[in-house]
């Protein structure tokens, strides 16, 4: 379900939304430094996607999902599908993952400065960047959300990769475990305003927790 967009007129100008002031002189902008929307974020399997489902109908807002608008991002800056393939079988998910990463910060900024008043759902990979110029981007876009939620099963990070293994089978591709690595990489830790832990909680009382805590 996607979100209906911005009506206000507005820009995005150093992580700050300015907003056009309708009784004020043209171009005037009055600044409204924070934006109350949940994201969710981490890694695959984490339940985001559901949780998003369940947020999204509590508070009888749209969710808007990475996962279905991701593509057509993609294709606005020159995803080329034909090479991404060619990657996939020479280097494995390794390869098509490593090209994909500036296509998904980009991805992270439009649906950003597209979609309000909603839950937002992250694909597993748009919060982590290996690259420090295009985690700063994102940084950067998310730093005005008050309500960004990582979803991790566990506090123990060992035993949330363990639960992730369980329920994915393990990511492995040339060397590299995208469970451990999407875990413990800092993207996902330095993005997040709180996280969430599932273990032993159904997706009602995740749901229920994270309404507790958010600024909404």
């Amino acid at each position: 379900m996607q979100s209906r967009r911005k009506e206000r007129n507005s820009a995005f100008l150093g992580g700050i939304y300015l907003y056009r002031c309708c009784f004020s002189l043209p171009g005037l902008y009055i600044i409204n430094p924070m934006i109350s929307d949940i994201v969710l974020i981490g890694p695959i399997r984490t339940g985001k996607s559901t949780l998003g489902k369940l947020l999204a109908e509590k508070l009888g807002i749209p969710q808007c999902s990475m996962d279905d608008l991701r593509w057509d991002y993609y294709k606005e800056i020159n995803y080329d599908e034909q090479l991404a393939n060619s990657l996939r079988e020479k280097e494995g998910f390794l390869g098509i993952y490593r090209y994909w990463k500036p296509f998904e910060a980009y991805a992270v900024e439009r649906l950003l400065s597209e979609h309000s008043n909603c839950v937002i759902d992250f694909g597993g990979g748009h919060s982590v960047y290996e690259d420090n110029e295009l985690f700063k981007r994102v940084q950067k876009v998310l730093e005005p959300y008050i309500n960004v939620v990582l979803i991790l099963p566990s506090p123990d990070l060992e035993e949330s990769i363990q639960i992730l293994n369980e329920r994915n089978g393990g990511i492995v591709n040339n060397g590299l475990d995208f469970n451990v690595h999407f875990i413990k990489h800092h993207s996902n830790h330095d993005l997040a305003k709180f996280v969430i832990y599932t273990k032993d909680k159904s997706p009602e009382e995740a749901r229920d927790e994270i309404l507790k805590i958010a600024n909404f």
